[in-house]
């Protein structure tokens, strides 16, 4: 790309001039989000018979060893209190995760949550690399990888 005279823009110039809407900027955001979102969901959560939530959840506390404060991992997860108390409900009462009262609440994965997130994890990598990291360069990925972090 070059300017009209021909030469090569500057940086903050380029940027400056390529800059979308902050609006249309967000739409395509969320547009991304929903698409990818789908696409991982519908082939690795549906097919093991887990929700979105009950992923969302089994992958944090599997991140965290096993158990998180119910508080840090609704807030881990940006999620509020009605939420994830009702979420973890559903999940108690399928076995996947036990609530523990002292000091707080514990959550734990049980050994059916674990050998849930165990069988789904592979299909969930490949499912996250096919609609998502393998469309992006090593750079973009870095790059996102520290805008996300920010946000």
């Amino acid at each position: 790309m070059s300017t009209p005279d021909g030469r090569a823009p500057e940086p903050d110039e380029a940027t400056s001039r390529a800059a979308p809407d902050p609006v249309d900027l967000w739409s395509a955001f969320k547009r991304a989000h929903e698409i990818v979102r789908t696409r991982v969901i519908a082939d690795a959560a549906d097919s093991a018979g887990l929700s979105e939530p009950d992923l969302t959840i089994l992958v944090t506390l599997n991140k965290a060893g096993g158990s998180l404060r119910q508080s840090e991992l609704a807030a881990s997860l940006g999620w509020d209190r009605t939420r994830i108390s009702h979420q973890l409900t559903r999940m108690s009462k399928r076995q996947l995760v036990t609530r523990e009262r002292a000091d707080g609440v514990t959550v734990t994965l049980t050994g059916t949550g674990r050998q849930a997130i165990t069988a789904v994890h592979p299909g969930l990598d490949a499912a996250v690399r096919r609609h998502f990291t393998d469309k992006l360069s090593a750079q973009e990925i870095d790059t996102l990888s520290s805008l996300l972090r920010r946000l």
